[in-house]
């Protein structure tokens, strides 16, 4: 074990700083991109048009680490995520088809439900069934990080645990 604590990769832990309450929240908030500080590239320090909302696009460190260690914004919560099971059968009682029963000969216009991105199923009625996952979500039996989205276009429901 000692050969293995010689290879490994230096600074992985960091001392927490603690000088005001804004530097330790904005401390602990932090990320880094694991790439050389000394390359020139300037496509990873930039923002991407995904990180609205997501990552501060003025917090970061000057110098070589620049764009390379960004912070979370304030508004952002980072889920850890519940297991998706029940929502499949709850969903199945309420007259979803799970994806290996469905005949799309049968019922061409079905609507797509995907679990954590995952096609699990398709059901008939989608708006009912987005209004009863988001009102068991109001009630608290539904986790509060559950995100359910009704996408009309597409004919699709993505729900995230």
């Amino acid at each position: 074990d000692q050969k293995k604590a010689s290879q490994s990769k230096a600074g992985v832990s960091q001392v927490l700083n603690r000088y005001t309450y804004a530097s330790t929240l904005s401390h602990l908030r932090r990320t880094n991109t694991p790439i050389g500080r000394d390359g020139k590239i300037a496509k990873p320090r930039q923002l991407h048009n995904t990180h609205w909302g997501l990552v501060c696009p003025a917090e970061t460190p000057e110098g070589q680490a620049c764009g390379l260690v960004k912070n979370l914004s304030l508004m952002c919560y980072v889920t850890v995520g519940t297991p998706g099971f029940p929502l499949i059968d709850f969903m199945r009682q309420r007259g979803m088809d799970l994806l290996e029963e469905y005949d799309p000969v049968i019922n061409p216009r079905a609507t797509k439900v995907f679990l954590n991105g995952t096609w699990v199923g398709v059901h008939r009625n989608a708006g009912h069934l987005a209004d009863t996952l988001r009102s068991l979500r109001r009630k608290g039996l539904l986790s509060f990080e559950v995100t359910i989205i009704r996408d009309v276009r597409e004919r699709e429901i993505r729900v995230f645990t």
